[in-house]
């Protein structure tokens, strides 16, 4: 499934839609690509036309402008079709953005002269089933979160491993995570941190009563199954979006993607552990320098 590195000939420039400074940055960056004759599309996040024309594979490149919430967006619309994803910061977070707002133009020359690398991460699919039917399914890069609504009461979540019982957890919820998603929500519940390059399936309850606190790390082969059974309310949220209701005995089963995610990379491989050092020194969520 790998890529190499290539040229790009059809552009998208993807921007965080409610970001004024984004949707300038995108138009500039993207007179900056049709004067060096690569035909571009510029739109923010949820335009359908530029959405169709990534799905249709009409695009070679995507750049996302905005921050990790931004490049999760679009991580979604690119897997399918294969397009590659060069991420430039504009929000608070950085770990899957390559390059600061403004470092975009060096950013881009190295692109129009093939002098990157391209980074595949690892994506699951989540279903939900009710009843033995398919309510839906989603692709995703950081995280699937099973687990308690706005009430604040636990819920009990019965876990299998390729169909073999592993526990069941009384808890706010229970993560199954990516890589990637090793350092987003199972970080802050105490997860460990795997290298983005690994594939493998991290499990994760979130505050856990009298029951198995730890994270189990799985092969990226098997499978996980959570039943949920609670008398109140319960969600599923896939990569922070909005949470799907969920009911007694409703379950999520997670496996691995047959979809991959490429991401442009300048750096040599242990970037990774430059980036976390720092973000991680200085926490840049809370929006203090």
């Amino acid at each position: 499934m790998t890529l190499d590195a290539f040229i790009p000939q059809r552009v998208a420039i993807v921007s965080h839609p409610t970001l004024e400074t984004a949707g300038k940055l995108a138009v500039e960056i993207a007179e900056y690509f049709e004067s060096n004759n690569v035909t571009t599309i510029c739109a923010a996040l949820y335009d359908d036309d530029l959405h169709q024309s990534v799905t249709d594979g009409n695009v070679d490149l995507l750049l996302a402008v905005g921050g990790d919430g931004t490049m999760l967006r679009v991580s979604h619309l690119c897997a399918a079709p294969r397009v590659p994803i060069l991420g430039i910061k504009l929000g608070r977070l950085g770990f899957l953005t390559e390059a600061a707002h403004d470092e975009w133009k060096p950013a881009v020359e190295r692109v129009l002269s093939g002098s990157y690398r391209l980074e595949e991460r690892m994506m699951l699919r989540s279903v939900h089933i009710r009843d033995g039917k398919d309510l839906g399914a989603w692709e995703l890069l950081n995280e699937a979160f099973i687990g308690r609504g706005e009430m604040a009461r636990p819920v009990f979540l019965r876990t299998e491993i390729d169909g073999h019982y592993l526990t069941t957890y009384v808890a706010d919820g229970v993560i199954v995570a990516t890589p990637t998603g090793s350092t987003a929500y199972a970080l802050a519940a105490g997860g460990p941190i795997l290298p983005p390059e690994l594939r493998n399936i991290l499990i994760m309850p979130v505050a856990p009563h009298l029951s198995v606190d730890r994270a189990v790390v799985l092969h990226e082969g098997s499978w996980v199954r959570v039943e949920i059974h609670m008398d109140h309310q319960a969600a599923l949220s896939v990569d922070g979006q909005a949470p799907v209701p969920l009911k007694d005995g409703d379950q999520i089963e997670v496996r691995a993607s047959e979809h991959s995610i490429f991401f442009v990379r300048f750096e040599e491989a242990d970037y990774f552990y430059h980036n976390l050092t720092a973000h991680m020194n200085t926490n840049p969520s809370t929006g203090d320098e």
